[in-house]
C-alpha cells in the first residue's frame, strides 16, 4: 500500500489533467480521477510493464470516462424520451393532462 500511495501522489495531478482535458468539467475529472486509482489498486498486479506507468492510468482513466459517458448519455436520453409534464395513468381519469401549460386540469 505504502508503494502505491508513491504512485497516487506523484501521478494523481497528470491523470486529473489528462481527465479534464477529456471531460472540462472539474468534480467529474476529480471523481474519474478517483475512480481510475481505485481500479488501479485493484488491477496493480496485472500491470505488465509494456508501457510506462502513467500510460496505464490514463488508460483507465479514460475507459473509466468514457463508461461514465455512455451511462449518462443513456440515462439523458432515456429522461428526455419522458416528457416534463407527464401524467402517471393512474391519475388519467381523474385529471386530463394538459401538455400545452405543462399542468394538469379537473
Amino acid at each position: 500500500m505504502d508503494n502505491f500511495q508513491i504512485i497516487y501522489d506523484s501521478y494523481f495531478v497528470d491523470v486529473y489533467h489528462y481527465v479534464f482535458s477529456l471531460c472540462r468539467n472539474t468534480s467529474l475529472a476529480e471523481e474519474i480521477t478517483q475512480e481510475t486509482f481505485f481500479k488501479a489498486l485493484k488491477k496493480i498486479d496485472d500491470f505488465d510493464g509494456k508501457c510506462t506507468l502513467f500510460v496505464w492510468l490514463c488508460q483507465i482513466a479514460k475507459n473509466t470516462y468514457f463508461t461514465q459517458y455512455e451511462k449518462n448519455k443513456r440515462h439523458i436520453s432515456f429522461q428526455a424520451s419522458v416528457p416534463m409534464n407527464f401524467c402517471p395513468k393512474r391519475t388519467w381519469k381523474k385529471w386530463k393532462c394538459n401538455f400545452n401549460k405543462g399542468g394538469a386540469e379537473e
